[in-house]
């Protein structure tokens, strides 16, 4: 076993000391040593009943063999970090819990991992770990909360921003407001939408890497607990079969992730977090696999935030099971999984229980997937759009732009009635190096749909969106303005043209138009000089 580094011979007596400290005995040092990766917190909603969960996967490990050890990771929650200086930190937090989980694998020399997640950072973080240490590894991600009840209707937290912009347009009240406030988020777990923690956790079981029915089994249900436990069982057999991510994530593994991402409609997030855990299992994956993929694969399930059916739904319906099977002609069944099984023998006794939550490939939502990879002069590089929240009416769109260089001004102009119907808003300097940390930006997105514009005024970012978001919102723009991409040359009346369906973002300028313009473009000083999020804005010559 890996762990003998620390505990067989004689030269180990000094480790085993140590072990023994901890109340060990020698026959649980003899067994499988196991990691949990867990991310419990009691400030983060999705991760504040994961001791819980932890508890149950400890007993798994103890009734199967092996020996648990806990440790713990950060975790931002992002929408109390959403709209200030905190979300700058969210995505990069990515990496440290990524760095946190190799360390303490690579330190202690344990024989196997389960991870303990739900939200959107935590759990690619922690994938990105086991597909960088390549031990034998297991998920269980904490799983989604309970709708939220409002007038009859089920809500997530996504009616609470773009509440702001009903009130911002005088179509809510203080005391409406409050009220939705109360009901909106009713207990544990992920936000109840097909936001970024939901749709990774969606991506985790049809990768391969969590048991079947993981992703959409409610944080407070006993089946979670017993997941829980039917986790800590399995990873020993997978210590003992030696099964390692690096034979589960495989390029036609991240395929079928990005199938179901398409037929889920899931976040735009999808392509900075699924392509940074290929990396780390030596695969590439470039923007293109998601559009291709996204022009084959339909889009399936209306969930919130851009259709009416939250988490709890598709669970009902069968979850990702049952997605995967109606998706089966799509897809290479014959990937190994945690379970031990093969993605076709997971999913063989799986069935579509609600035809309004799962449609027919025959009869999808949307022809195509629910994201889009725009190309043009205004995005050389690339931009992500989630044509599944989008109007069929803004598909395609050309409209003067309004130029902010910060989600504050622009959320300011929003809030202010600065916008009109036809308007392309464009928020830049917010990217990876230019935010830095590339902030998301729900709450512009929100205010625009809760004023009533998602239907006429589109919006264009080199930063990001978050799962919530819903509308004519491109985001990822590359190259990003700090860098001198095309939109550090955009003025306030340049004509933009949006064509999702023929994947075009464009500036209605000539070549040498654009050329000029840039070649007087001077790059700006970072805004943050230490601290972490230095290191993520260093200066653009470098």
């Amino acid at each position: 076993m890996r762990s003998d580094e620390i505990k067989k011979g004689t030269e180990k007596a000094p480790h085993r000391a140590l072990l023994k400290s901890l109340g060990l005995q020698d026959d649980d040092i003899a067994k499988p040593l196991i990691g949990i990766a867990n991310s419990y917190t009691n400030i983060v909603p999705g991760h504040i009943h994961l001791r819980t969960i932890g508890e149950a996967v400890k007993e798994g490990i103890l009734s199967a063999g092996g020996t648990p050890f806990e440790f713990n990771t950060i975790a931002v929650c992002d929408g109390i970090a959403m709209g200030h200086e905190g979300m700058r930190y969210s995505l990069p937090s990515r990496e440290i819990i990524a760095d946190s989980v190799e360390i303490m694998l690579q330190a202690h020399s344990l024989d196997g991992l389960v991870m303990i997640s739900n939200c959107d950072k935590i759990t690619p973080g922690m994938l990105m770990a086991a597909a960088r240490v390549n031990i034998p590894a297991i998920m269980v991600t904490g799983g989604p909360m309970a709708a939220g009840r409002h007038h009859g209707k089920k809500i997530s937290y996504s009616a609470m921003p773009e509440a702001l912009g009903q009130v911002a347009a005088g179509k809510m009240t203080q005391g409406e407001l409050y009220e939705m406030e109360e009901n909106a988020c009713p207990g544990c777990g992920s936000c109840s939408g097909m936001f970024t923690a939901n749709t990774m956790s969606c991506m985790t079981e049809a990768l391969g890497l969590s048991l079947p029915y993981c992703a959409t089994s409610l944080a407070n249900s006993a089946f979670k607990l017993r997941l829980a436990r039917a986790t800590g069982k399995q990873i020993i057999k997978l210590v003992k079969d030696d099964l390692k991510p690096s034979q589960i994530l495989t390029k036609d593994a991240f395929e079928n992730a990005i199938a179901l991402d398409m037929a889920l409609g899931g976040s735009t997030n999808t392509t900075l977090h699924l392509p940074a855990i290929a990396k780390e299992a030596g695969l590439t994956l470039p923007l293109s696999t998601f559009d291709a993929i996204g022009r084959k694969v339909p889009h399936l399930c209306s969930m919130i935030p851009s259709g009416s059916f939250a988490l709890e739904d598709l669970d009902e319906a069968g979850g990702v099971p049952a997605v995967l099977s109606e998706l089966n002609g799509l897809l290479n069944l014959k990937l190994l999984t945690v379970s031990g099984k093969t993605v076709g023998e997971n999913i063989k006794d799986a069935q579509v229980l609600d035809r309004n939550v799962i449609r027919p490939l025959t009869d999808p939502v949307h022809k195509e997937g629910g994201i889009a990879i725009l190309t043009g002069n205004l995005a050389p590089k690339g931009s992500v759009v989630k044509t599944a929240g989008v109007s069929p009416k803004m598909q395609k769109h050309t409209g003067p732009a309004k130029v902010y260089d910060s989600e504050k001004e622009a959320l300011t102009a929003i809030r202010g009635n600065e916008i009109k119907p036809g308007d392309v808003v464009v928020i830049r300097y917010e990217g990876p190096r230019g935010g830095p940390g590339m902030p998301e930006m729900l709450f512009p997105t929100a205010t625009i749909a809760g004023m009533g514009l998602a239907e006429s005024v589109a919006l264009i970012t080199d930063g990001r969106f978050s799962g919530a978001t819903r509308g004519g919102s491109i985001g990822h723009v590359a190259p990003e303005a700090f860098d001198g991409g095309p939109i550090a040359a955009l003025i306030n009346g340049d004509k933009i043209t949006i064509d999702i369906p023929n994947r075009l973002l464009k500036v209605e300028l000539t070549d040498k138009e654009l050329k000029e313009r840039l070649a007087q473009w001077k790059p700006r000083k970072p805004k943050i000089s230490k601290g972490y999020l230095s290191r993520y804005q260093p200066t653009p010559s470098e």
